[in-house]
């Protein structure tokens, strides 16, 4: 018993949400393992804190975000969410808190200036398969399941669809939503929602080798296409092409593109600033 309330005592100490460097990428790690991770109050707080500090941060160029333990993140916290329940308003205000802040954390990783790559293993459910679609890119492991399956239990995954339903087919999507049938990783690789399947034992290494990839860009280059890919995306065909030109424009006029493309032509490796 003495052993059980230690063990327990040093969980408590430990950061719910880890963070390491290697080189230019930063490496986020989910750690609520007893918990699938859940984006309980705390997790979403340390999310959205840890997002906020990596908006100025010139020295990180991709960020991958992981679990420990079993899963990658089993979605919102029931038990906080029942336990609000028992408020005056029958936890009416607790829940539009909730969605509102799951809501900016989600929106805050793709208004980052860094790529973020989710590193899938175990399960991706609910708000947890959110997580995953709003992520740049993805790498799972293979035996990895995804789903949007709080219709199971009554609730109709509807913030978690924005998020889906951006990534993937409406067909799937809303097949998806109404069944709260899983899928593997396999189909998700098929499907878009993820962009490679790998082993368990690779799962890391072949995460980190696209992050590593990606920040060798230029930084400047990458903040400005990722802004542009999400904003064009929201546009008609037309009104995109004139924004996108006018990013070109900008892009073109920066030192170190011009520098890029000289060493191209010249074929020597690029001197960049940044």
């Amino acid at each position: 018993m003495a052993a059980k309330v230690a063990a327990k005592q040093e969980e408590s100490k430990m950061a719910i949400l880890e963070r390491h460097d290697t080189d230019a990428v930063a490496h986020l790690t989910m750690n609520a393992p007893e918990r699938l991770n859940a984006l309980s109050d705390e997790m979403l707080a340390a999310l959205q804190q840890a997002f906020d500090g990596l908006k100025q941060d010139r020295s990180v160029r991709a960020v991958v975000l992981s679990g420990s333990g079993k899963a990658f993140c089993a979605g919102h916290d029931l038990k906080q969410m029942t336990a609000a329940r028992q408020s005056e308003d029958g936890g009416k205000a607790y829940f539009k808190d909730l969605f509102d802040r799951c809501t900016r954390m989600m929106l805050t990783i793709q208004a980052l200036p860094q790529p973020v790559i989710a590193q899938v293993h175990g399960i991706a459910t609910a708000a947890g398969c959110q997580l995953v679609a709003t992520c740049d890119m993805a790498v799972a492991a293979e035996g990895t399941r995804f789903g949007v399956n709080g219709v199971n239990i009554g609730l109709f995954c509807s913030t978690p669809m924005v998020a889906l339903s951006r990534n993937i087919t409406r067909k799937k999507a809303f097949e998806m939503l109404t069944t709260g049938q899983f899928i593997e990783a396999d189909e998700a690789e098929r499907i878009g929602l993820i962009n490679h399947v790998t082993t368990a034992d690779d799962l890391a290494a072949h995460t980190s080798a696209l992050a590593t990839t990606v920040a060798g860009k230029l930084g400047a280059a990458v903040r400005i296409g990722k802004s542009a890919f999400y904003q064009q995306a929201q546009m008609p065909t037309a009104e995109a092409y004139e924004y996108a030109g006018a990013v070109m424009v900008e892009n073109m006029l920066y030192r170190d593109t011009e520098e890029g493309i000289s060493a191209f032509l010249e074929k020597r490796p690029p001197d960049w600033t940044q």
